[in-house]
């Protein structure tokens, strides 16, 4: 079975997300957001006493708060980073301003991989597709497992709200675009995990999101 385990880190209060095949053990990071000792040390340990071999570290996107552990992760376990090529200025820019928001200590990462829509992850025994889902940022993607019906968005879609679109590459009308055209598109639900908060689902989202719901 695919088993995710989500991590509240930073000041922005983002989910980090281990994602791993409970039977192979194969796993992978997505958005560390780890920059203190103590968020660090929590992570590596459930990834040790679980035994979980990281073999590929994702960025949904990658704004301040989604990246500030990459470097660390990419030193650990020796793993390379995945990101659509979109989102490279993104990356690129937090060291500009991570000292403005506290981050003094913020270590800098690059990409290692490139990955676009219809590419797949494989996580153990279990394939993840790629989606291309611009609007909050402008290489944002997501991961979905359509055997398991599950979907991490990041900051694309929450609990009765959507990522915001005032950043530098946002833009309100495209990611109301990718939501309707790419997460809502499925007959069926699909489990959400979001950048923030809790998880929600598109079932419930397509009917009272009061950004997105689709009209009867």
């Amino acid at each position: 079975m695919i088993q995710i385990q989500s991590f509240v880190f930073n000041p922005f209060m983002e989910n980090t997300y281990v994602v791993y095949d409970d039977e192979t053990l194969d796993g992978v990071i997505i958005d560390p957001g780890c920059y203190e000792d103590y968020e660090r040390n929590e992570l590596i340990d459930f990834v040790n006493n679980n035994n979980i071999k990281v073999n590929k570290l994702l960025n949904t996107h990658c704004h301040i708060d989604h990246v500030l552990g990459n470097q660390f992760i990419k030193d650990t376990f020796n793993v390379n980073l995945y990101i659509h090529k979109a989102d490279v200025p993104t990356l690129k820019s937090v060291e500009v301003y991570a000292p403005s928001y506290g981050f003094t200590q913020f270590n800098p990462s690059e990409a290692d991989e490139y990955l676009e829509e219809g590419d797949t992850i494989e996580i153990g025994k279990h394939t993840f597709e790629v989606l291309f889902v611009p609007g909050h940022a402008p290489g944002h993607i997501a991961f979905v497992n359509h055997e398991h019906k599950l979907c991490i968005s990041g900051d694309v879609l929450f609990q009765g709200s959507i990522g915001r679109t005032d950043l530098p590459g946002g833009d309100f009308d495209t990611l109301i675009s990718s939501i309707h055209n790419k997460l809502f598109k499925w007959d069926t639900d699909y489990t959400v995990y979001s950048g923030h908060g809790g998880p929600t689902s598109t079932e419930i989202e397509k009917k009272s999101n009061p950004f997105c719901a689709l009209k009867n």
